[in-house]
């Protein structure tokens, strides 16, 4: 008996679909393509249940006779190539002819179109991939296809799907990323019934991106473009200030297709060289524009990636013209605020300001002194000359495990008839400070070792820790009002984890209630985070909580949210400080339980032992 067996086709069917059918969001995905593809105007996108329980797609564009949609369910049918050379100069989102027998593999799909020619609109209900119905029916041109019951047959996929708001966030940014690529037409999205988002369309394709992105980016957009022979790059790209901690807000397209390539956004970060603080990603939306004989997009089922023919050139052309879109006329680097004075006695710092949403100033090309800045103070007229240390071989850090002390100089000596501790809490504040290097590291000295301490990573842990001790000793975080609430606009995946997130929000001093659609509003903050804006706060935790899952009053959730806060409340890199204000960072250094790291895991201070300097120097061997 032969081993070797044809399979079934409802089950070669299941097998495609798994490979075009993720989830939920790659149904809306290949059913809004079609309907871009078919010359629509107006697209409506309906669903249940996060996709579960239906999902539902209409348009106005061409629709199709009686026989082409019986066809338009069989496998590899297609409207979009007909010859081999075709398939090496696609112009189309769709092209291979499997979505629509794919997606009603796995569910219970009705197909009804009219191409405004016939007499009546062609029905089909389809389940589970046989066809069970066909007849004619009344609607208007275009076409309407619906996907009840998602994986209904496939139940280990069904069991797979993740909550009903995990699945209809992903579907919102396969819309929104759809809805950027076509100001022309309109969108809408539901879901149970309610509105979720409407894209209007409109003429000016910034209105669209600020419709999409969110209105923060209105005054923070740099146009990009460069035209060559055989490519052109046109799109928007955000201030250095505005960014965000992935690559999600990157949106890449290339002939209209939204793809992500990691080689491309690489070249975009080259393109902000000295701009960006590492770990952090800009907002930008990009299109490309290339023969489709340069570009393969049938590399991938789901069409998300593709391959480019020069991709060397190509990613060599796009940091080009980033570069020179931060370069161009009108754009000035973002120049920090100086930080208040403040004495020994008040928490350092109580209030600052700063215009940036970025947790922290890129310290890679720090700007110019403004003229007439105070210098900071340098002990015995000392002057430091920057030296590099090559190999970091003599530079000591300290690391997990370590012993923690900063030197035997700097601990008090046991008092007569005591016993010696093993270990000691180490005494900043005892250190002689030198000053302040590129207005972002504090040097100090002991007896016989320079200290550089990143100050915003030493403040960074001076927050953190004050904010575990309030959630230890309050059940509710101390918070100061603002004057005038603050109004913030999330996506949909983002929204949907802070509207869960609000009872620990408000435990830890952030009052925040919903004010409609994707929309919140911020009353207050924790008192340590005063004179911060309340914004980029919310929308990092909201996408650092959304990657890793959120669970009310989950603990490793909370202590992210309290480093993002310590993060944001921490004096910034590029800001002066006066002697008094070091002492106190120093001072306060000293009642934390772990001086030594950020909250980050990142080293607060590194240190160069006499004898280090002196090798590197050859004053000994």
């Amino acid at each position: 008996m032969s081993k070797i067996k044809i399979l079934p086709e409802i089950l070669s069917n299941k097998i495609a679909a798994g490979e075009v059918v993720e989830r939920p969001a790659s149904v809306v995905k290949e059913l809004v393509e079609n309907a871009v593809d078919a010359g629509s105007s107006r697209i409506t996108i309906e669903i249940g249940q996060g996709g579960r329980s239906m999902i539902r797609v209409s348009d106005n564009g061409l629709g199709m006779a009686h026989d082409d949609a019986l066809l338009a369910i069989e496998r590899y049918a297609t409207s979009k190539i007909y010859s081999d050379p075709d398939l090496h100069a696609i112009a189309t989102l769709g092209f291979r002819g499997e979505a629509l027998p794919s997606i009603a593999a796995v569910s219970k799909f009705t197909l009804t179109t009219n191409d405004g020619q016939s007499n009546a609109a062609t029905r089909i209900y389809v389940e589970g991939g046989k066809i069970r119905q066909v007849d004619e029916t009344g609607a208007p041109p275009g076409t309407m296809i619906s996907a009840d019951q998602l994986f209904f047959n496939t139940p280990a996929r069904r069991k797979f799907l993740k909550t009903v708001n995990t699945e209809m966030g992903h579907i919102a940014d396969v819309v929104s990323s759809l809805a950027l690529a076509r100001k022309d037409i309109q969108f809408r999205l539901f879901h149970n019934d309610r509105m979720v988002k409407n894209w209007p369309a409109v003429n000016d394709p910034v209105d669209r991106m600020v419709d999409v992105l969110g209105r923060e980016f209105r005054s923070g957009l740099y146009p990009v473009s460069l035209a060559g022979a055989y490519l052109s790059i046109n799109g928007w790209i955000s201030d250095p200030a505005i960014t965000r901690r992935t690559s999600q807000k990157i949106y890449i397209y290339v002939n209209g297709r939204f793809i992500r390539n990691r080689g491309i956004y690489y070249a975009i970060l080259d393109g902000y060289k000295g701009r960006l603080m590492k770990g952090r990603y800009p907002v930008g939306v990009l299109f490309l524009s290339l023969p489709p004989a340069e570009v393969d997009v049938n590399v991938h089922p789901t069409k998300h990636e593709v391959r480019f023919s020069n991709q060397r050139g190509l990613f060599q052309a796009i940091r080009t013209a980033v570069a020179q879109a931060l370069q161009s006329p009108g754009w000035q680097p973002a120049q920090p605020t100086q930080s208040p004075r403040i004495e020994e006695s008040v928490v350092f710092p109580e209030k600052k300001s700063s215009s940036s949403s970025q947790s922290e100033e890129p310290v890679a090309s720090p700007p110019s002194e403004a003229p007439g800045k105070p210098k900071a103070p340098l002990k015995r007229g000392s002057s430091i000359i920057k030296t590099e240390p090559a190999g970091h071989g003599d530079m000591e850090t300290k690391g997990p495990g370590e012993t923690e002390k900063l030197s035997d100089t700097s601990r008090p000596e046991t008092p007569p008839g005591e016993q010696a501790r093993l270990w000691q809490q180490p005494e900043f504040s005892r250190l002689s400070v030198i000053g302040q290097f590129h207005n972002t590291y504090i040097l100090c000295e002991s007896e016989s070792v320079l200290y550089v301490i990143d100050q915003h990573a030493a403040h960074e842990r001076i927050v953190y820790e004050k904010l575990l001790r309030q959630r230890r000793e309050a059940s509710v975080q101390p918070s100061q009002s603002f004057l005038i609430p603050e109004t913030i606009e999330l996506n949909y995946r983002e929204s949907a984890v802070i509207n869960e997130m609000i009872p620990d929000l408000v435990h830890m001093g952030i009052a925040i209630e919903p004010f409609g659609g994707n929309t919140f509003i911020v009353k207050s903050l924790p008192s340590i985070l005063s004179g911060e804006s309340a914004g980029p706060l919310i929308t990092e935790i909201a996408e650092t909580v959304a990657d890793s899952g959120y669970a009310p009053g989950l603990e490793e959730t909370i202590e992210q949210c309290l480093i993002l806060m310590a993060c944001h409340g921490a004096i910034r890199a590029n800001h002066y400080l006066s002697e008094k204000e070091i002492q106190a960072l120093l001072k306060q250094l000293d009642q934390c339980e772990n001086p030594y790291h950020c909250p980050h895991g990142r080293p607060t201070l590194i240190q160069w032992p006499i004898e280090s300097l002196e090798k590197r120097f050859r004053r000994t061997l």
